[in-house]
C-alpha cells in the first residue's frame, strides 16, 4: 500500500473517532463543563483540520467536479460532499461564536441562542452525512481488506453479513432510544446525558448508529450502480 492511501486511511479513522468524541463529549470528561468544553472545542478544531487534510489530500475528486458525466451515484456523492462540507463549516462558525476557551480572544459575541441551534443540526445532520459517506466508500474499503485475505470462505462471507445486519438492526434500536431523530429535527433544543451512564455503552450505541447509516450508504451504492451497469 502506497504512503498516500495509508495517510488517507489514517485520515479518515481519526475523523471518525474525533466524531464519535464530539458526540460524547460530556461523558468523556465526567461532566465537568469547563473541562469538557475547552477539550471538545481543541477536539472540534482538530476534526475540522483533517476534514480539510481529507481534501487536500482527494482534490483531484474536487477539481473534477464539474468535468465528466454524472451518472445518479455520482450525483448523489457529490450532493453529499456538499451537505458535509455545509454541515462542517456549519459546525465550525456556530463553535467560533459559542467558543469560550480556543476562540476567547474574540470578545463578545452575539446570537448564542441561533448558534446553539445550528451547532446541534450540525452535528447531528453532519452523523449521518459522513456516516452515509463511508457507506458510499465501503465496497472499496472491503476492496482492500480482500488483498489482505486470499481466497475468503463462503462460511466468512456469510458470517461478515450477518455481523453487518445485525449492527444496522442494533443501530436502528439505538436511534430510536437516543432519540437521534428528535436532534435532527429540533424537536429538543438540547442534548440531555445520563453522567451514571459508562462512556463505552454511549460509544456502542454511536457506533451502531453509525454502522446502520454505512450500510445504507453501501446498499445505495449497490443500486445506483445496478441501474447504471442495465
Amino acid at each position: 500500500m502506497k504512503p498516500k492511501q495509508i495517510l488517507k486511511i489514517a485520515v479518515d479513522l481519526l475523523m471518525t473517532a474525533s466524531l464519535l468524541l464530539l458526540m460524547a463529549y460530556s461523558l468523556v470528561y465526567g461532566g465537568d463543563p469547563t473541562v469538557g468544553e475547552a477539550v471538545h472545542e481543541w477536539l472540534g478544531v482538530g476534526m475540522f483540520a483533517l476534514f480539510v487534510l481529507h481534501h487536500i489530500l482527494n482534490r483531484k475528486w474536487s477539481g473534477a467536479v464539474l468535468r465528466g458525466r454524472y451518472t445518479p451515484y455520482r450525483v448523489v456523492q457529490t450532493v453529499l460532499v456538499a451537505l458535509i462540507l455545509l454541515s462542517m463549516c456549519g459546525s465550525m462558525i456556530s463553535g467560533i461564536l459559542l467558543s469560550r476557551t480556543v476562540f476567547s480572544f474574540l470578545g463578545s459575541r452575539g446570537g448564542q441562542m441561533t448558534a446553539r441551534t445550528v451547532h446541534m443540526l450540525s452535528a447531528y445532520w453532519g452523523f449521518v452525512f459522513l456516516s452515509l459517506h463511508l457507506g458510499l466508500h465501503w465496497g472499496g474499503i472491503m476492496g482492500m481488506a480482500r488483498k489482505l485475505v486470499k481466497k475468503p470462505s463462503e462460511f466468512r462471507k456469510w458470517t461478515l453479513r450477518g455481523m453487518a445486519a445485525f449492527v444496522a438492526a442494533y443501530g436502528a434500536y439505538a436511534f430510536l432510544k437516543r432519540d437521534f431523530g428528535s436532534y435532527m429535527l429540533l424537536r429538543v433544543h438540547f442534548v440531555f446525558f445520563d453522567f451514571d451512564e459508562p462512556l463505552a455503552l454511549f460509544l456502542l450505541d454511536y457506533v451502531a448508529i453509525l454502522g446502520l447509516f454505512v450500510c445504507v450508504g453501501y446498499y445505495l451504492t449497490a443500486i445506483l450502480r445496478k441501474n447504471i451497469a442495465k
